[in-house]
């Protein structure tokens, strides 16, 4: 394994040992698992948790051979603590999985095998999806003229119409959208696809409407600031990286004015355009491909197929019905 460089890691539940790897450890999953930083900020916090944890279970700092010796107990008393504090089974998920992570990282370093971490089964989540909104409903989000009331200036307000039209129109997640370079987005007439990172840095191809990009260039043609071919083609009031809380919050506003929902929420703009498109005989692989899924059964959670409509569409596809 690469030596992966990494900044130093201090702090008094751990022996210096322990954090050196702990360091290491995420500096090797943003340079060869190339996870988000997000991820990374995430995992580092649970781990910091579990070994503060352990320092007061124990009552001694935890040293590698000590988290090594990590008993079936010492993790259900840890995750029985988070779950104490109202941490939804998500997170505990992730948690878990951060852990597991490390223990392996310890085990091919030669620091020791974990052995307890794989007999502590992961916690049930409920699967829960954001509703689809009605298509009238998704389409009215990305009309700029529905808050021409807000004492906002009028290019932010085309802005923030631009990206709702993104996230309905192509299915992107808000980070992909606002991830986009000015460069990677065609003038209408001059394209009609977009080139998307998505999460592990992994790009694909999504159509993306002429509609959709004139809104965008109208955008374009207002906004006070430069905007470099190289640079993000959304920018925030001082030209600055737009957040994606900003366009949270404009999802917030336009909830109250049409008098939708709190599931209406920039996600569940990409969740509606998988599930119209279904709804209007969109091939799953096909809408597996555009939302960047890697698997096939995430696609059929994500847009809420259930095993009706599976069978549905092999009776009518299959080659030999």
């Amino acid at each position: 394994m690469s030596k992966a460089s990494a900044p130093s890691i201090e702090f008094a539940s751990a022996d210096p040992s322990i954090a050196q790897e702990m360091a290491r450890w995420l500096a090797h999953l943003g340079a060869e698992r190339r996870l988000s930083p997000k991820t990374l900020e995430a995992y580092g916090r649970d781990l910091r948790q579990c070994l503060d944890f352990l320092c007061s279970h124990w009552g001694e700092r935890v040293t590698l051979a000590r988290f090594a010796a990590l008993e079936a107990t010492d993790i259900r008393a840890f995750m029985a603590m988070r779950r104490a504090d109202d941490i939804a089974g998500r997170s505990l998920m992730r948690a878990l999985a951060g852990l597991r992570s490390f223990g392996r990282f310890l085990e091919r370093e030669g620091k020791g095998k974990v052995g307890a971490l794989s007999a502590i089964r992961a916690p049930k989540v409920a699967k829960t999806l954001p509703k689809p909104l009605p298509m009238a409903s998704a389409k009215r989000l990305a009309d700029a003229d529905e808050r021409a009331g807000e004492d906002r200036e009028t290019w932010i307000l085309a802005r923030d119409a631009a990206v709702m039209a993104l996230l309905y129109g192509s299915g992107l997640r808000i980070s992909e959208a606002l991830g986009l370079k000015r460069r990677e987005v065609p003038r209408p007439g001059e394209g009609d696809v977009l080139i998307v990172t998505g999460k592990g840095n992994k790009t694909r191809m999504v159509p993306v409407l002429q509609n959709v990009l004139a809104l965008v260039q109208e955008y374009v043609s207002m906004c006070p600031h430069v905007l470099p071919p190289e640079g993000p083609i959304f920018v925030g009031a001082r030209g600055g990286p737009l957040s994606p809380r900003i366009i949270q919050l404009a999802m917030e506003r336009l909830r109250g004015a049409l008098g939708l929902p709190d599931s209406a929420t920039p996600h569940a703009l990409r969740h509606s355009f998988a599930t119209h498109l279904l709804s209007r005989g969109g091939d799953l692989r096909a809408i597996q491909e555009l939302l960047g899924h890697s698997s096939l059964s995430t696609t059929q959670i994500y847009t809420g197929i259930d095993s009706e409509r599976l069978l549905e569409v092999y009776a009518s596809a299959h080659p030999r019905r």
